[in-house]
């Protein structure tokens, strides 16, 4: 039976972002699942027309909700997440639920203090307002191009802007800036012992999601079990998007047959 890879979207890209990677991996012998977050519609243009379905989703929920699809399948299947989707893949690994995780450039955890300028510039649309905590917010392309893809043309971020992104809980973001004084929603089991490996990635020029959390991450989980970071140069957030998204698919493939899957 093939292995099952469950994708995870993060905070303003729809979930059929990931529709080259699922063909990509089909290809490959896996069987590619792309669940949405509570309250997605289907398409893009669904979730752009009833942006009051996605708010107020916490990180809790969503990891929930894909935990219920993971309890599914026949298997504990490889999870691969993007920014918030690669902090719930961490998550999900953390409780046993996946058999390998792949954390692409990951919102941090509960106890990555850090706080890149750049990070907080490209919250702040959001963070800047506390009204917004229960609300859906849409990024302006301004807003995209810094946090998403400031590493590609502008031709090519105002194509990927009009084609994959939503709007998209504000909830998570106050739930990971607050995290290192109070809630618990972004702690990760760093210390299961019996969690399957994971590779954490970051890219030298992502603004919203710097490669410095990503590190921090990784070099909080218990040595004794594989976790590897892998840092792309001349990246930016965009990765699994834009015109290189082939190249971080080839290496997350490739950690993945060296794993045994």
């Amino acid at each position: 039976m093939a292995k099952s890879i469950v994708f995870i979207h993060g905070l303003w890209i729809h979930s059929t972002s990931w529709q080259p990677w699922m063909d990509f991996f089909n290809k490959k012998g896996y069987q590619a699942l792309n669940p949405g977050w509570p309250g997605d519609s289907p398409t893009v243009a669904g979730c752009r027309a009833n942006p009051e379905s996605i708010a107020n989703r916490g990180v809790t929920e969503i990891a929930d909700s894909y935990a219920k699809v993971i309890a599914t399948l026949p298997e504990p299947p490889i999870v691969i997440g993007h920014s918030f989707g690669g902090l719930i893949a961490q998550i999900i690994l953390g409780r046993g639920a996946a058999a390998a995780g792949i954390a692409i450039d990951p919102a941090p955890m509960k106890g990555v203090w850090q706080l890149p300028l750049s990070a907080l510039k490209a919250s702040l649309p959001v963070l800047g307002n506390p009204f917004n905590f229960s609300k859906a917010h849409s990024l302006t392309f301004e807003q995209f191009r810094y946090g998403f893809a400031n590493a590609v043309p502008e031709k090519e971020a105002r194509e990927l802007y009009d084609h994959w992104t939503i709007p998209a809980p504000c909830r998570p973001l106050f739930q990971a800036a607050t995290a290192s004084f109070a809630g618990s929603e972004t702690k990760v089991n760093t210390d299961n012992l019996t969690r399957g490996p994971l590779l954490i990635t970051g890219s030298d020029k992502d603004n919203i999601a710097p490669p410095v959390l990503g590190l921090a991450s990784a070099k909080k989980y218990n040595a004794s079990v594989a976790t590897e970071f892998k840092l792309f140069e001349d990246r930016g957030h965009s990765l699994i998007v834009d015109h290189g998204w082939m190249d971080v698919a080839e290496y997350s493939l490739q950690w993945l047959r060296k794993k045994g899957f």
